[in-house]
C-alpha cells in the first residue's frame, strides 16, 4: 500500500520565466495585465501586476491559475463544458474561484502538471495568448535543457 505520492511543482524560476514571457506579450499587444502562477496544487507560486493593469483583474487572474491548475486543463474549455450539462453548470458555477472563461493554462512538463497559468487584463482572447506565451517558453526551455544534457 502506498502512502504518499511524489507531486511535481513549477519552481520559482519558472514561475518567474512564465510571468516574464506573458508580460512581454502583453507589452506587444499594448496592453496592461495581472498574470499568476500556481504551482500544482493550486498554490500560488508568482504574481505580477504591469502598471495600470485593472485592480479587479488581480483576483481573477490568480483564481484562473488556480482553477487551470485544479483541472488541468484550460478555462477556456469550461464553456463547452458547461452548455452541455445544466447541472454541471448550475452546481460548478457557484464554486468560489472557478472561472469559466479563457486566460487559463495548465503549465506541463513532460506531460506532467506542475501548475498553472493565469492572465486578466485583456479581452479573452489577448488573456489566452498572454498565457499561452507563458506556457510555451516553459515548454521551450525544458526542451532547451533536455537537449543540452544530451550533448
Amino acid at each position: 500500500m502506498k502512502t504518499s505520492v511524489e507531486q511535481r511543482i513549477i519552481s520559482w524560476e519558472g514561475a518567474a520565466l512564465v510571468i516574464r514571457a506573458s508580460v512581454v506579450k502583453a507589452e506587444a499587444l499594448g496592453i496592461a495585465i495581472n498574470v499568476a502562477v500556481a504551482d500544482s496544487g493550486g498554490n500560488l507560486a508568482g504574481f505580477l501586476r504591469m502598471p495600470g493593469a485593472f485592480l479587479h483583474s488581480i483576483d481573477i487572474a490568480i483564481d484562473k491559475a488556480y482553477t487551470a491548475a485544479g483541472f488541468g486543463f484550460p478555462t477556456s474549455e469550461w464553456q463547452a463544458l458547461l452548455e452541455s450539462d445544466s447541472l454541471l453548470r448550475e452546481g460548478l458555477l457557484q464554486r468560489p474561484r472557478l472561472v469559466a472563461f479563457g486566460g487559463g493554462l495548465p503549465l506541463l512538463l513532460d506531460d506532467r502538471l506542475v501548475g498553472a497559468v493565469g492572465v486578466s487584463g485583456g479581452s479573452e482572447e489577448q488573456d489566452e495568448a498572454c498565457a499561452r506565451a507563458g506556457a510555451t517558453v516553459l515548454s521551450r526551455s525544458l526542451v532547451e535543457n533536455n537537449a543540452g544534457r544530451e550533448s
